[in-house]
């Protein structure tokens, strides 16, 4: 085949956000890099190539110059475009029966790219039921872009190299105001700012943990911990819950050597229960005797509608033995980046150190803008303002979810948080169900997504249902999803009858 016609085969989308000339850069470097054009071979004239692929020659030349520029072509007057000849490039004509293999992960690279270690993102525009995500149509953009604008013209010494432990002001922000509503006992020396609550509990399990040592998490739970986990090369130790919380007497009796616990006491994740002051005095109290560091993951307990925000597990810590984390991402916007971490006295410098080896510090003109937001009074305002939005949001899926599903869905704990866990009526596949919602437009997340698969299943009852986000869609929306969820669960049962009757017909005729 002609080399013209063989570039031709090359598909540009022009319909794609790239660039054309961008995509016949990208396609000729493939090209030159996997051998497929060999050192040395003339490029077609740019004017026939711009015939072939139907686009002006300019594209042609820009990506002609691009590659160029690079080092991947070479031009020489009146003679034409040639590949570099002088590049190191595989010759297909030539096999590598000794090519060396490509090298392995080191084995924590291995633990973090596993499949046990993915966290799930966002993509696109938020649907029902999208989870941890607040109402952006909530929050006050354009005081925030006031405040960074202010910060831009007139920047400050601080853009330079800073504290790792965080901002300064913006900690002694986040000091007053968890002490003030959250019961925290801290001051600004004892908070770490941190790039959101994943990289605090990385941070945490990697300052504490030596490999194997055990580590209690929820069952079922939050699964971002065990990526964290992992990576410290802990042992997971699936502890159950009930109405009260993690079942600590059953956490000591299958693992009494456990060397930390990850708790989520005001708003369970995901099932929605509080840990109730008994739960909460005992495990303090044994996390005490067997010098056992708990982390309290307190993440969305601003949103409580039912009553006061609760206090906190560590206001009641005497001990030292509590570690807060907190994150912006729920109150303000995940796309932040920022949390933090309450440390013990004892380890607030150590886990500073640690986090400038891991990213020197989180961005410091945030930082700022936060302190601003804070210390001006938006930030108080925005919780109470968003608190009012999302209890109305809320209601309107329990009244949705009441009339129209109450005979397949059962409501969990509705009190607190930016969701809500319903469980259904009858036995079904809820990883299916919520696999099969995106052809209806809808985003579910199943709640057996969130246990682990302990060796000893008989501890553990396992709820079967959906986790149903509901902060970040207005009413109209709620109310389509749900008729679109009752349509999805009216399907899929009646694809689950249709599967029975024919086992049925099977059985019949095997005898």
């Amino acid at each position: 085949m002609h080399l013209a016609q063989s570039l031709a085969t090359l598909r540009l989308d022009p319909a794609a956000s790239t660039p054309m000339f961008r995509q016949l850069y990208a396609a000729i470097k493939q090209a030159i890099l996997s051998g497929t054009l060999e050192p040395g071979v003339q490029l077609p004239p740019t004017r026939e190539l711009s015939e072939l692929f139907g686009v002006s020659r300019q594209t042609i030349l820009n990506a002609y110059a691009q590659l160029l520029a690079e080092g991947y072509l070479s031009g020489v007057v009146g003679k034409g475009t040639f590949v570099s000849a002088s590049l190191p490039l595989p010759n297909r004509r030539q096999p590598q029966p000794h090519a060396q293999p490509i090298r392995p992960l080191s084995a924590r690279g291995a633990r973090l790219s596993g499949p046990d270690a993915y966290l799930p993102y966002h993509q696109g525009a938020p649907r029902a039921f999208r989870i941890g995500m607040p109402g952006l149509d909530a929050f006050p953009f354009d005081i925030w872009s006031r405040l960074e604008a202010r910060r831009w013209r007139r920047p400050s010494h601080e853009l330079g190299y800073g504290d790792p432990a965080g901002y300064m002001p913006l900690r002694e922000a986040l000091a007053g105001y968890l002490r003030a509503a959250r019961g925290v006992q801290c001051t600004a020396e004892q908070i770490i700012i941190t790039s959101g609550s994943q990289q605090a509990v990385y941070l945490i399990a990697t300052m504490l943990l030596m490999p194997g040592d055990q580590a209690w998490v929820e069952e079922p739970g939050y699964r971002g911990i065990n990526a964290s986990l992992k990576a410290a090369d802990a042992a997971i130790c699936p502890v159950p819950v009930d109405g009260d919380g993690l079942c600590v007497g059953d956490g000591i009796a299958h693992y009494p050597d456990a060397r930390l616990v990850y708790v989520t006491p005001t708003h369970q994740l995901p099932l929605g229960m509080t840990m109730s002051l008994q739960r909460r005095l005992e495990l303090l109290a044994w996390a005490a005797a067997n010098k056992t560091w708990i982390v309290e993951d307190d993440y969305d307990s601003e949103y409580r509608y039912d009553g006061p925000p609760l206090a906190s597990l560590q206001s009641l810590d005497n001990s030292g033995c509590v570690i807060y984390v907190g994150t912006l991402s729920k109150v303000l916007f995940p796309g932040l980046r920022l949390g933090y971490i309450v440390a013990p006295v004892q380890l607030a410098e150590a886990f500073a150190q640690g986090k400038a080896i891991l990213d020197r510090h989180a961005p410091l003109v945030p930082q700022a803008v936060l302190a601003d937001f804070i210390n001006e009074g938006h930030f108080q305002r925005h919780i109470r303002r968003t608190r009012d939005m999302y209890a109305q949001r809320r209601d309107v899926l329990i009244h949705s979810l009441q009339e129209r599903l109450s005979d397949r869905l059962e409501l969990g704990t509705t009190d607190t948080g930016l969701h809500l866990p319903v469980m259904f009526s009858e036995k079904c596949d809820d990883h299916a169900v919520a696999r099969t919602g995106l052809e209806y437009g809808l985003e579910l997340r199943g709640l057996s997504y969130f246990y682990n698969e302990p060796e000893d299943r008989s501890r553990v009852t396992r709820a079967c249902g959906l986790l149903l986000g509901f902060a970040a869609i207005p009413p109209a929306e709620i109310r389509r999803g749900v008729d679109s969820l009752c349509k999805l669960l009216e399907a899929h049962s009646g694809k689950r009858q249709q599967g029975h009757a024919g086992s049925r017909h099977r059985a019949a005729t095997s005898t």
